[in-house]
């Protein structure tokens, strides 16, 4: 997993890195690098964190 998906916490706000029509989305849950976001426009999506580096947004 991505050493930053490891620190995503329920609660943090991301972005994913190739889908910017997504929007802004907040961690749902971190469970063994299954990350689960929901995002403004693209609503639930688990995200595979080996797979996909998730962007941290600290100033939303």
């Amino acid at each position: 997993m991505n050493d930053l998906n490891a620190m995503l916490e329920p609660g943090m706000f991301v972005r994913h890195p190739t889908r910017p029509d997504w929007g802004l989305g907040q961690v749902q849950s971190n469970i063994n690098g299954r990350i689960t976001v929901n995002f403004v426009e693209a609503g639930k999506v688990v995200i595979d964190g080996a797979r996909v580096a998730l962007i941290p947004v600290f100033d939303s």
